[in-house]
């Protein structure tokens, strides 16, 4: 439709809007990044629905790729809906056998890694996401890839390892560990959540420790900075 200036003459169409409102070029720009859109949200939506859905033919088939799509940033995690919720707090702690500047080796005492997440994000507004997750589901991803002997499961299982050594060194190289560290051992501290008053349900709230056994601290474990140091102590 037409529309009138203020003198009663036709001012003519309006002018065109959004991706009507582009050039030939421009309008075929969109058009191609729309469809990419769409085909990469059509993609995503298939392998989360392979990922969360029964064990079928299709999910069967395309497990592996499925689960390199899925996995870690699109993980669907139902815990909070499950029948038989968590109900134990579970404690990251590491330790570390130093060497000091003599050459002699002195064993840390446990850091609480878990611990000092927590105090992160204790009262805060905007908790920082990785002090809330990247420990705690960088450990779940260890223990679900490995059996109670600490074998790994396949490759998955030897990639958890490399990304828990290397998270717990990039912590422990914040602190001042009177030396430099020469080998690690991890373990979790897990407690039972102690059942309310009023509940007949019995629990056991004795800690359970889950101890690995120590590893050698490798330049390829050790955030760069660090890596870097010890190539050139080890040149000299």
């Amino acid at each position: 439709m037409d529309t009138y200036d203020h003198k009663g003459g036709s001012a003519g169409p309006p002018p065109g809007v959004g991706i009507a409102g582009l050039s030939r070029r421009g309008q075929a720009v969109a058009a191609v990044a729309l469809a990419a859109v769409g085909v990469v949200a059509c993609v995503h939506l298939g392998m989360v629905f392979l990922h969360v859905a029964p064990s079928n033919t299709a999910s069967k088939q395309y497990d592996e790729a499925v689960d390199d799509w899925v996995y870690p940033e699109f993980e669907q995690n139902w815990k909070l809906f499950a029948p038989n919720p968590v109900q134990s707090n579970i404690a990251v702690q590491a330790r570390a056998e130093v060497a000091d500047s003599d050459g002699a080796l002195r064993t840390t005492g446990w850091i609480d890694l878990s611990a000092e997440d927590g105090a992160a994000i204790q009262g805060s507004l905007l908790p920082s996401h990785v002090n809330q997750n990247a420990l705690r589901r960088g450990w779940d991803f260890y223990i679900g890839s490995h059996d109670e002997e600490e074998r790994p499961n396949g490759l998955r299982g030897r990639l958890s390892e490399s990304y828990v050594r290397r998270m717990v060194l990039s912590r422990l190289a914040d602190r001042e560990l009177g030396g430099r560290p020469e080998r690690v051992q991890i373990r979790s501290v897990t407690t039972a959540v102690a059942p309310p008053p009023w509940s007949d349900e019995k629990a056991r709230t004795r800690p359970y420790y889950r101890t690995l056994s120590w590893w050698t601290v490798t330049s390829e474990d050790l955030p760069e900075g660090a890596r870097d140091g010890r190539a050139e102590g080890s040149r000299e």
